[in-house]
């Protein structure tokens, strides 16, 4: 179940418009205005810990060995093919680029959602405004991922495939829902909104953190092939391929600690930092070293093309059985 399928050319935009030099990373400036959604927080805030301190993605992986099978997955997600932000500012064939989601406060009223794998997905009602922004607009036909966090129960909601019916509810092909305070994983073999079974919007870069000057988790990406497998912490495959050649759902990998940063602009330093310390977790089916993020108006997608310097032979495939406390929970143990 492939739900980032093919690289997305990102437009260029004049630093200007968007807040972020070249080679800093000045105070964010204020957001545009935005159309108000009903009970929405529309700054897309989170007042909720995404996950807590000691989940897996929250853990720091640079002191972690390297796989054995390192090489070979580097070699089978491609050596040579360079990272991509999958996300930016601006619009693509209408739509926003990246993973959008939208914060909405207690009392959101809930409608209903039917699924097309409703064996494998959290039942509704789900908090979804009706004007709840899609992955690549309302007039998409990709993946169409709606992620929902419900500030007042900081539960996170996510869809796959997601549609509005006129009458106010929705359809999805899978749907998941995650307490944003807990390491509960979901059931083994169960997908959700992503081939591996994991939530989305922990893995993605946020406009926000970069400005702090630190991402302090791992990174969601893609890679052409995986295996028919699957390790802690996902929960899910989506490969017919059985090779050892091929990495598994959930598979972690860092940014060589050796790779030199210097060249980079300020916020790629930050991304590329996050990298090396907390590492990107393969979730799905898609092009080579893409990376997910979510889209912000102050993105300064020429500088994010810089992430096109950095190849996958920059990258090494670690061993993170060690950190698992129990194969049903996200929790690690802490380095």
């Amino acid at each position: 179940m492939s739900k980032f399928p093919g690289a997305v050319a990102v437009v260029a935009v004049f630093a200007a418009l968007v807040g972020m030099a070249a080679c800093a990373l000045p105070e964010a400036p204020a957001r545009p205005a935005a159309a108000p959604r009903p009970n929405g927080v529309v700054d897309g805030a989170i007042p909720c810990p995404i996950l807590p301190a000691d989940d897996i993605w929250n853990t720091r992986v640079d002191a972690l060995p390297v796989s054995p099978s390192s090489a070979t997955y580097v070699n089978t997600v491609g050596a040579a093919a360079a990272v991509h932000a999958d996300f930016g500012s601006g619009t693509w064939n209408g739509g926003p680029i990246g993973l959008p989601y939208v914060v909405v406060k207690a009392g959101q009223p809930k409608v209903n959602v039917t699924f097309s794998v409703a064996r494998e997905s959290n039942p509704g009602p789900y908090p979804i405004p009706p004007n709840a922004p899609i992955e690549g607009g309302a007039a998409s036909t990709g993946d169409r991922h709606v992620l929902v966090v419900d500030a007042g129960t900081c539960r996170l909601y996510e869809l796959y495939a997601a549609h509005p019916n006129a009458d106010g509810s929705w359809r999805a092909y899978s749907g998941a829902v995650y307490d944003l305070r807990s390491n509960a994983l979901r059931p083994d073999t169960w997908t959700s909104a992503d081939a591996a079974g994991l939530p989305m919007l922990p893995g993605l870069v946020r406009y926000d953190e970069v400005a702090s000057g630190q991402v302090r988790h791992a990174i969601r990406m893609t890679a052409p092939q995986t295996r028919a497998l699957h390790v802690w912490p996902a929960r899910h495959d989506a490969s017919s391929l059985t090779g050892s050649q091929y990495p598994p759902m959930g598979q972690r990998f860092r940014l060589k600690a050796s790779f030199n940063t210097s060249g980079y602009s300020a916020p790629v330093r930050v991304i590329l930092q996050a990298m090396k310390l907390y590492g990107l977790v393969l979730a799905d089916n898609g092009s080579p070293w893409f990376i997910g993020g979510a889209p912000d108006a102050r993105w300064n997608n020429d500088v994010l093309h810089e992430l096109g310097g950095v190849p996958g032979s920059a990258f090494e495939a670690v061993d993170a059985t060690s950190l698992q406390v129990s194969p049903a929970s996200g929790q690690a143990r802490q380095p």
